[in-house]
This record gives C-alpha cells, structure tokens and sequence, in this order.
C-alpha cells in the first residue's frame, strides 16, 4: 500500500517529551475555552457531529484535584467514518475522532492523532485514509486568524 504522505503544517509544533507518536500538535493564539468554543463551531459549520466535550480538567476540581485546563473533543461524519470502520472495524477505537484542546504554561495547545498515522494503523487505502485527513485542515482554521 502507498504510505500516505502530506507535508506538516507550518503552525504544527514539534512533538515533545512525553507526546505519543503520531501526535500533531498546533498552537493556538485563544485560551482553551475560547479555542474549544471556536472548533465546536467549526465542526458543526462542516456538517460534522459533535458527540461530545470532555472536560478532564473540571473532572478534576469536582473531586478537589488541579489539572491545567484540559478538554478533549469528539467529533466526526457517520458519512465519513462509517466506510473505515465497514474495512477497519478496530478503527472504531480512534473513530469519532479527537481533538485535545490543552494548556501548556500560558499557551494553548491543540493535539491529535495524525490521518496518516491512522491509516498506517489500521492499514487503510488512500481513498479512505482521505476521510479522515479533513481534522488538518479543520484545526489549521481552528488555531488561524
């Protein structure tokens, strides 16, 4: 199978200590609740489904824990991911995907698990692999001006 390829974005940091493989990571200009707040949105404007906002961090305070501003949001197409996980049925582990919106010191993250790495995964043909790689696109716009 052709490995699936695509060039990283210019706002993608470098993975650091501690991040899985395949992990992109963006920086975004917003705090987290206004960055979680603008991929909502973006996400339900494309026509794609929010499943839900998982909000780790005030998880954390109810049970009288501190853990730095930690979301993670679950989205996806049924469009979309249904044909991958027809071929793929373990893809329904990663499937509807995540995006995790996080706080660094004083900046804010946005962290996922590459297409490419996905398809690598799950073994994925480039037609289906290509249904999952809008999340780049979706958290370049998200992190952007």
């Amino acid at each position: 199978m052709p490995e699936h390829s695509s060039e990283p974005s210019p706002l993608a940091a470098h993975a650091s200590p501690g991040e899985g493989a395949g992990v992109v990571t963006k920086l975004s200009p917003r705090s987290v609740p206004e960055t979680v707040s603008r991929l909502v949105q973006m996400v339900e404007a494309r026509g794609m489904k929010v499943f839900a906002v998982i909000d780790h961090s005030g998880e954390a305070e109810a049970v009288g824990l501190e853990l730095r501003a930690t979301k993670v949001v679950i989205f996806g197409s049924p469009l979309a991911g249904t044909p991958v996980m027809v071929t793929a049925p373990l893809a329904a582990l990663d499937l509807p995907l995540k995006v995790l919106v996080w706080a660094d010191g004083d900046q804010t993250k946005v962290s996922y698990t590459s297409p490419a790495h996905l398809a690598s995964r799950y073994g994925l043909s480039d037609p289906l692999a290509g249904r999952l790689a809008g999340i780049d696109a979706l958290t370049d716009a998200v992190v952007g001006a």
